[in-house]
C-alpha cells in the first residue's frame, strides 16, 4: 500500500472479534482465565492491551520496523530506550536536542551511571572521533529542535554499524510521512506522539519503534517492567489522529512554505531557519533523506525588536508549548521548551534568548500571514 492508504489500513485496522472498522477502546485492566493452565493473548493491560496493540502494529508498519511500543509520553519512550543501556555505558548525543531530552539525560540518567558526550552530529568526523570502547549508542534528532539542523542519517548509520553501536533517532519533527530513519540504517526511532502523529493537541503519547526482533524483545521487557504505557483511550485517539497525517502534512507544509517566504522578505526578521531553504548548508542532505521539509520554522527578529513584544501581540497564533497540532503555535524557545538547558549551553549551541519557534498549522494561510503581519507592525 501507498503511505496514505497505510495510515488508514495499516497494522491492526479493525476489530478481530466484531469487524468494527474503528478499533474499540478496551478499557479492561485484566482478563479472565477459564482455567489456570489457559494460555491467553491478553492477561494484564500493562503487559498488553488490544487497543494499544493496534496502535503499536500501525506504527511498526508506518516506520518499517519490527515492532513498536506506545508510552505515556515522548519522554517516557526515550527513558525506556536509554534503559537499554547499563551503568558505565556512554551515549553520543546531538548538541541540539529537545529540552526535556537534555534534562532526562543530564539530571536523571547520569545519576544511574550513563555518560553523555555532546557532538554536532552534522559533523561526521566529530561523531567518529567521539566513539570509544564505552560508547554503546548514538542519539540524535533531525531536523533538530529548535534549530532545525539536518544530519546525514545514512552516513551516521554507517559509522554506528562499523562500531557496533545503537543508532537512535527522534523523528518527531519529520514524522514518518517525511522521513524513515530505520530505512536509512537506524536501529530505533522515537516519537512524541503528542505532536504530528496525534495532530490535534488533545493527547500526550510516546512511541519507540525497533528495527529488529532482538531490540524489540528488550523494549517489550522494559515497557512492561517500567510500566509507563499509553492508556487505551489515548491509544485510540492517537490512531484516529494518524489516519489524517498525510492530509494534514500537505496543508502544514504548503502553509509553511508561504510563511518562510514571508519571513525572508520581512524587515523585522534577520534570520530564518528551515530545512527547505536552498541556502541551508544541509539542504542537499535534507532533500536526499526527506520527502518534504516539514512545517517547523525558527527565526530571530532584527536586533532592535524584542521577541516577547512580538509574540504577545499575536491574535490567532497561540503562544504555547508543543507543536504539530492543527492550530499554529509559537514560542520563545529559551523561556519555554528549552528553559531547562542552562543559558550558557543554549547560547553555545546557537539558541539565542530571542529565538522564536513557529509550528505552522492548517488554518487558511492568508490568516496566518495576516496575524504575523499585524504583530510585526505593532513593533514600529
Amino acid at each position: 500500500m501507498k503511505f496514505d492508504s497505510k495510515l488508514i489500513h495499516g497494522g491492526i485496522n479493525e476489530d478481530e472479534e466484531t469487524g468494527a472498522v474503528s478499533m474499540p477502546i478496551y478499557r479492561a485492566s485484566t482478563y479472565h482465565k477459564p482455567f489456570l493452565s489457559s494460555k491467553l493473548k491478553w492477561e494484564y493491560s500493562r503487559s498488553g492491551n488490544p487497543t494499544r496493540a493496534a496502535l503499536e502494529s500501525l506504527m511498526a508498519d508506518l516506520e518499517d520496523g519490527n515492532s513498536a511500543f506506545a508510552f505515556s509520553s515522548g519522554s517516557a519512550a526515550i527513558h525506556a530506550v536509554f534503559s537499554l543501556l547499563s551503568a558505565g555505558d556512554e551515549v553520543i548525543i546531538g548538541k541540539d536536542v529537545y529540552g526535556s531530552t537534555f534534562r532526562l539525560a543530564n539530571q536523571v540518567m547520569k545519576r544511574f551511571g550513563l555518560n553523555f558526550t555532546v557532538v554536532d552530529t552534522r559533523n561526521l568526523d566529530e561523531v567518529s572521533a567521539a566513539i570509544n570502547s564505552n560508547v554503546k549508542a548514538i542519539y540524535l534528532e533531525t531536523p533538530t529542535n529548535p534549530l532545525l539542523e539536518i544530519s546525514d542519517l545514512a552516513a551516521i548509520a554507517e559509522i554506528a554499524q562499523k562500531h557496533d553501536v545503537l543508532m537512535i533517532v527522534d523523528n518527531t519533527f519529520a514524522s514518518p510521512y517525511n522521513q524513515k530513519p530505520l530505512d536509512l540504517g537506524a536501529d530505533i526511532v522515537v516519537h512524541s506522539g503528542t505532536k504530528y502523529l496525534g495532530g490535534h493537541s488533545d493527547l500526550v503519547a510516546g512511541i519507540a519503534v525497533a528495527k529488529n526482533e532482538k531490540i524489540a524483545e528488550q523494549l517489550a521487557f522494559l515497557q512492561n517492567s517500567i510500566g509507563a504505557v499509553l492508556s487505551p483511550d489515548d491509544s485510540w485517539l492517537l490512531m484516529r489522529g494518524i489516519k489524517t497525517l498525510g492530509a494534514r502534512m500537505r496543508v502544514h507544509e504548503d502553509n509553511a512554505q508561504a510563511v518562510v517566504k514571508y519571513l525572508l522578505d520581512s524587515k523585522y526578521v534577520k534570520k530564518v531557519m528551515y530545512p527547505g531553504l536552498e541556502t541551508n548548508p544541509s539542504f542537499s542532505i535534507a532533500k536526499k533523506q526527506m520527502k518534504g521539509f516539514g512545517a517547523m520554522i525558527s527565526f530571530e527578529l532584527a536586533d532592535q525588536y524584542r521577541a516577547e513584544e512580538f509574540v504577545n501581540r499575536l491574535h490567532m497564533i497561540s503562544l504555547a508549548e508543543s507543536l504539530g497540532g492543527i492550530e499554529s503555535l509559537i514560542e520563545v524557545t529559551a523561556v519555554m521548551t528549552h528553559g531547562s538547558i542552562p543559558r550558557e549551553i543554549r547560547l553555545k549551541n546557537g539558541i539565542s534568548d530571542g529565538l522564536i519557534r513557529l509550528s505552522v498549522g492548517i488554518e487558511d494561510k492568508e490568516d496566518i500571514l495576516a496575524d504575523l503581519d499585524q504583530a510585526f507592525k505593532t513593533l514600529d
